[in-house]
């Protein structure tokens, strides 16, 4: 354990964020996102038993957002006609404004495939058990100042 350092933060993913240098970015993934297939050119983590909201708020703790982009934030956008609940988003964007000067300007929506294609170049890709839909989080790294 660390002081000051979030538990829900292992040190899998303590090593991977370290590692992660400017403009890198990271998936944090809800359930149903086909994670390791996303993720064959990245690093996978497990985090079954957590959520997203939990992970991305210990992550975003410690992660700065890239300065040097308008969007660090990608959502994965609901496929047309589809009548999912995405009301978990007003839970990121409260996260972001509280850790992001710029606030909740830096978020994007990515529509679905588009978001895919950005998440098999991720650094990495955090699997959890979230069972919302379109829960999945895209971040891009940036500098420490």
């Amino acid at each position: 354990m660390l002081k000051g350092i979030s538990p829900m933060l292992s040190p899998d993913l303590l090593k991977v964020l370290c590692e992660m240098g400017h403009g890198d970015t990271i998936v944090i993934a809800d359930g149903n996102f086909p994670a390791e297939t996303m993720g064959k050119d990245a690093i996978v983590l497990r985090m079954d038993g957590h959520g997203v909201p939990e992970i991305l708020k210990a992550v975003l703790e410690v992660f700065p957002l890239d300065q040097y982009v308008d969007k660090p934030v990608s959502l994965m956008e609901r496929v047309p006609g589809d009548n999912a609940d995405i009301s978990i988003w007003k839970i990121y964007e409260k996260m972001i404004a509280k850790e992001e000067p710029r606030g909740t300007d830096v978020i994007q929506t990515l529509e679905r495939f588009a978001f895919y294609e950005e998440a098999k170049k991720a650094y990495a890709v955090i699997a959890t058990s979230e069972t919302s839909q379109y829960a999945n989080v895209i971040l891009q790294k940036g500098c420490v100042l």
